[in-house]
């Protein structure tokens, strides 16, 4: 498994993390109603769901890059070096949606589409 796969599985899961973060403690938490459950939480929890819709939204365009780069013979380093700014820009960019950092937030996203950018622009 090269280094830029190994970030396509990592960027799968993240938002599962998100996910978890959303329904810390389990407070309350109703299993058979959860998206309205969390359609009610404010704070951290709101925020970590939130995160959780964008990094799922963020897969395809991440997972097409790597994919046709690979397919397209791109150097190794320079598609693993890409997708791991992805994978920080994406873990920094959950970490400052929950803590409530809108302008660092935008930044890293901004920075993680450049990552994705990036990679197309190598083939």
């Amino acid at each position: 498994m090269t280094i830029a796969y190994a970030c396509v599985l990592f960027m799968g899961l993240l938002p599962y993390i998100a996910a978890g973060i959303a329904k810390k403690g389990f407070e309350e938490y109703d299993n058979s109603m959860p998206r309205q459950w969390l359609a009610k939480q404010t704070g951290f929890r709101a925020r970590a769901n939130a995160a959780q819709v964008n990094l799922f939204e963020s897969l395809p365009f991440f997972f097409a890059a790597v994919i046709i780069a690979h397919i397209e013979n791109v150097a190794q380093s320079k598609i693993d070096f890409l997708a791991i700014g992805f994978l920080i820009t994406r873990i920094a960019y959950l970490i400052c949606y929950i803590a409530n950092w809108p302008t660092a937030r935008s930044i890293v996203w901004l920075l993680g589409l450049i990552c994705v950018i990036a990679i197309f622009c190598q083939i």
